[in-house]
């Protein structure tokens, strides 16, 4: 039988590599799919979805993207109901060495398209920003060459390592708001894809985050490869705040998270307001 060949994009993190676990090393019974893994950051991610630069790469079968991107890139692309990171009471934070962020405090965030930018828009509405990689914003408000920055990733867990303060906890104000889940990324399929194989698709990656929890220690010393140096307590720590039971299945309160945080967000004009589609 031939294999129907299918290409799948995802960040080189540890929360990514504890969910794609048992995909990447052949852990499942899938016999037709071959999945061609792609490794980049989330920006790169939003952006070949979003088609801006690198014109010449042809979309990505299935994508992890921001839920920022997905209103950009909704008619290609429809939302699985597995692979979402979202967090109850917890998310981006923006640490600074001050302990009080003020209205002229620049900013470094970790791209355009991140969720993480477009919440802390919500939150506090204009300001000034720099992007920058993510990895270099927490070592950029260390050495003092920005003031503040939105941290994303592990430097959820490792700030207070460099001396930093949180000044802004997106993830406590969000939950305060609304009471609601803070929707961060999602997995997205081709609506150009057969409707059988989406389905197939949304379940092996739900097959693959339900073995690595089943599975723990395994694929949490496989996810510390991708971990930028965390000990292997903090590795679980990090990957199990991003891959829980909203990862497995949204299920209402993160469906209506995802619908709430797309709908304060085009009310303000952020971004175009679109209905929020996962597959049937």
């Amino acid at each position: 039988m031939n294999e129907k060949v299918l290409t799948i994009g995802h960040s080189p993190d540890a929360d990514d590599a504890f969910m794609f676990y048992a995909m990447t090393h052949d852990k499942l019974p899938i016999t037709d799919i071959k999945f061609e893994h792609v490794l980049t950051d989330i920006e790169s991610l939003n952006k070949r979805a979003m088609r801006k630069g690198n014109s010449g790469q042809p979309l990505l079968d299935i994508t992890a993207a921001s839920l920022h991107a997905y209103p950009y890139i909704a008619k290609e692309y429809q939302i699985l109901s597995c692979g979402a990171s979202m967090g109850k009471g917890y998310g981006p934070i923006v640490v600074s060495k001050e302990k009080k962020l003020n209205d002229t405090m620049e900013i470094a965030v970790p791209g355009e398209f991140t969720s993480a930018l477009l919440a802390l828009k919500i939150y506090r509405g204009n300001f000034r920003y720099r992007v920058m990689p993510f990895d270099k914003i927490m070592p950029a408000v260390k050495s003092g060459e920005v003031p503040a920055g939105l941290i994303i990733h592990e430097g959820q867990i490792t700030y207070a390592d460099d001396g930093l303060n949180i000044v802004v906890d997106l993830g406590k104000w969000w939950l305060e708001k609304t009471g609601l889940p803070l929707p961060l990324g999602v997995n997205l399929v081709l609506r150009s894809l057969d409707e059988g194989l989406k389905h197939r698709v949304n379940q092996a990656i739900k097959d693959s985050i339900a073995y690595g929890f089943a599975h723990e220690d395994e694929a949490m010393t496989y996810a510390a490869m991708y971990s930028r140096g965390l000990d292997i307590k903090r590795v679980k720590q990090f990957a199990l705040m991003y891959v829980n039971n909203y990862t497995l299945e949204p299920g209402k309160e993160g469906r209506a998270g995802i619908q709430e945080f797309i709908k304060q967000a085009a009310a303000l004009k952020l971004i175009p307001d679109v209905n929020v589609e996962f597959i049937s």
